[in-house]
């Protein structure tokens, strides 16, 4: 189920995006949607605008660090996370050879390609239950 954008600013983003770029944001956009939803303590997530760009943040339960959509300079469309988190890092530990990584803020994608969704759930998975990982200790 993806939800509509309700934020009128957020879903002017989302217009302004080359249309390839967009189907694929939007795919990412929905499955960050059914990850929250099927993941525990994670709560309602709020859809804003962080520097311009699309963002996922647990306001409510404060479970996770933000997740945010966009447009990298070399092209194509990135899911980032927060830099100084080890979100990505620990991610392309398991992945090394599996994604277009940019540091540890970033995973670039191309039009053309599928989504692994079922690798990207768990990265957004445990940038959703971030800061739950770390009271547990995890």
């Amino acid at each position: 189920m993806v939800t509509s954008i309700k934020n009128t600013s957020v879903a002017s983003a989302f217009e302004v995006f080359p249309s390839k770029e967009r189907e694929g944001l939007l795919k990412l956009r929905a499955l960050i949607f059914e990850t929250a939803a099927e993941t525990e303590g994670v709560g309602p997530l709020e859809e804003t605008l962080k520097w311009g760009q699309p963002s996922y943040l647990t306001s409510k339960t404060k479970a996770g660090s933000t997740i945010r959509l966009g447009l990298p300079k070399t092209g194509g469309y990135a899911l980032y996370t927060h830099c100084q988190t080890s979100l990505m890092s620990d991610f392309q530990t398991l992945f090394p050879d599996d994604f277009v990584f940019e540091g540890n803020r970033a995973i670039h994608f191309q039009p053309e390609e599928e989504l692994p969704t079922d690798k990207l759930r768990l990265l957004i998975k445990a940038a959703l239950t971030y800061h739950l990982s770390k009271t547990r200790g995890d």
